[in-house]
């Protein structure tokens, strides 16, 4: 199987490496404690020449196609977590779950001390689920702009290789060897299985998606046809992905049959862009809208001033209400979907174009 490679080396200097490292250390508070952070350093190196992504594993076990490969241990944590979230999911006598998303970067407690008026808004629709008597998961995804260490890494794009090279949950992190870790997807991953719908409420940023939400939806690309077994792979070796590829690949659903609303808002352009890039993301992955009006965008303050956009907020009542009536549908279609009402259910044909 062909594989195509030649990029050239991305092997770092023991110099070069020892100051990307130290650049987390350069506050004069770490002075004291130089001597210890050098030996930090010598282990750093060390692993990062052994290309030790995962030095914690074990084998796979009987569920896998092949036993004894090793699997890395936060992997099998994060399946475990996507199983038992699956089986909330499942229960017929489990609360209805929605997972709502606030998507915009600002935060009060850092840079710029301020609110977004998307949290504004993510608040309206909270207080609209949790009157319907809907469980309410907020996702904030500000906290990676106003959290230590809190980060989503961005997607490598492994499916462009072969679809069975994209494991579910990603696999891709954490890599130990290049520090890259605390990987929030491996929490994020669970949260979307568990819920029963999604509403998504976000600003445009430069005509597009806010950074946080566009890497989440990357990283949920495993979530749309990924495989769940790493040993068919044998880890990631793309030769093996592709004969499995082209062989014929299921494409599982992971998130299939969930609901969906949306929510963009904008103060000038982009705003109706945004909100068909996300509804055809979300349907693209088998999710269904919670009602046939519930993707939703608008413009606040238009071509006025930003520094009184939230007075703006403040007089846009018709805004207000139309974010309740979204989170109103969107538990509304839980109901019936907990009911068996819901989504209307297709043929069973099989895909022209599988992809």
């Amino acid at each position: 199987m062909d594989v195509r490679t030649g990029q050239g080396s991305v092997a770092l200097t023991r110099e070069e490496f020892e100051r990307r490292l130290g650049e987390r250390f350069a506050d004069p508070a770490f002075d004291a404690v130089r001597a210890e952070l050098g030996r930090i350093v010598e282990v750093a190196w060390s692993n990062y020449e052994a290309s030790r992504k995962s030095p914690r594993t074990r084998r796979a076990g009987a569920e896998f196609a092949h036993p004894e490969v090793e699997l890395a241990v936060e992997w099998l944590d994060t399946r475990e977590r996507l199983r038992q979230a699956a089986a909330e999911h499942d229960r017929a006598d489990a609360p209805a779950q929605v997972l709502l998303v606030s998507a915009a970067a600002r935060h009060d407690q850092t840079c710029p001390g301020e609110m977004s008026k998307t949290f504004r808004l993510v608040e309206i629709a909270r207080q609209e689920l949790e009157h319907a008597g809907v469980g309410c998961d907020l996702l904030d995804l500000s906290l990676l702009s106003a959290e230590y260490g809190r980060q989503i890494l961005p997607c490598k794009a492994c499916v462009s290789t072969a679809m069975p090279l994209c494991h579910w949950p990603c696999s891709c992190y954490p890599n130990h060897a290049l520090g890259q870790v605390n990987d929030w997807m491996h929490e994020i991953y669970p949260r979307w299985v568990r819920a029963h719908a999604v509403l998504i409420v976000t600003p445009v940023y430069w005509y597009q998606a806010p950074s946080g939400l566009k890497l989440m939806m990357d990283r949920l690309v495993c979530a749309d046809g990924g495989n769940p077994d790493p040993t068919t792979t044998h880890g990631k070796k793309p030769a093996e992905a592709k004969a499995l590829e082209l062989q014929g690949w299921p494409y599982p659903r992971h998130l299939a049959g969930r609901l969906f609303g949306v929510v963009v808002h904008g103060d000038a352009a982009g705003a109706e862009g945004l909100r068909r890039s996300l509804e055809d993301w979300l349907t693209d992955m088998h999710l269904v809208p919670a009602a046939p009006r519930v993707a939703l965008d608008r413009y606040i303050g238009y071509y006025e001033p930003y520094a009184t956009s939230h007075e703006a907020l403040d007089r846009d009542a018709a805004v207000q209400d139309e974010v309740r009536q979204v989170a109103q549908a969107v538990a509304a279609g839980v109901g019936r979907l907990r009911r068996g009402e819901w989504p209307p259910r297709e043929p069973d044909a099989a895909e022209p174009r599988p992809k």
